[in-house]
């Protein structure tokens, strides 16, 4: 694994297969939240699942909170990397003509979504830890006993008008992120082929279509609560 890291090569498709990992993750987590919207009774049956499946909490999570840091530090590394070996030549080469805006800017909104990601488990991943293993309450239940309390406290966190324009704000930052990450990883882990031109176009629909949906929740609870 170290000689991988140690590679050029090892290190791009070590930050693809992460992307790749989180994309997954980004979806699944989308398809949970806009049931908060299409039916509360549902979104509470499957947030309590996820909750307080054993697998989901002691196997999956600590992999996504792995992956998540991995991600986030590769990026920085190669970051660091492609500056210093782009130091020199930049007065016959310039970047603007070869890259886009946005792949030029990946650290910048790699790291806005970083600071955003900090917020959100503060917002929910701490309280939810607090409330099922410091507090002891698995029940899942409002404090009156009357149902589940995700539908209820997924709507308080949107009462703020400050905190929605951050979680919009946050995903539009996403969005340029996985404009050019989408199809950069596929690329990464050599996906250039006859569906490369279709990989494009499902990249750009999940690039933008994902993040909106995510906006379009936070939004909805914010103008029904």
């Amino acid at each position: 694994m170290s000689g991988i890291l140690n590679s050029s090569i090892g290190r791009k498709i070590a930050m693809a297969l992460s992307a790749l990992f989180l994309m997954v993750f980004i979806l699944q987590h989308f398809l949970i939240n806009i049931l908060s919207v299409i039916n509360p009774d549902t979104f509470n049956e499957v947030s309590h699942f996820m909750g307080t499946n054993p697998l989901v909490q002691f196997a999956l999570q600590p992999v996504l909170i792995f992956g998540v840091i991995f991600h986030f530090v590769m990026g920085f590394v190669l970051e660091i990397k492609n500056n210093r070996a782009r130091a020199v030549g930049y007065a016959q080469n310039s970047p603007s003509n070869n890259s886009t805006w946005i792949s030029r800017n990946m650290i910048w909104s790699g790291g806005f979504i970083l600071v955003f990601l900090i917020i959100h488990f503060i917002d929910f991943w701490i309280p939810e830890i607090n409330t099922k293993y410091i507090v002891g309450d698995m029940s899942g239940l409002l404090v009156d006993g009357e149902g589940y309390r995700y539908y209820e406290e997924l709507v308080h966190k949107f009462e703020p008008i400050w905190r929605v324009a951050l979680y919009c704000l946050g995903f539009v930052f996403l969005a340029l992120h996985l404009l050019h990450g989408f199809n950069s990883s596929f690329q990464s882990v050599g996906a250039n082929n006859k569906y490369t031109k279709g990989l494009k176009g499902f990249g750009n629909v999940y690039s933008i279509g994902v993040p909106l949906g995510f906006i379009f929740i936070a939004l909805f609870h914010y103008f029904n609560h």
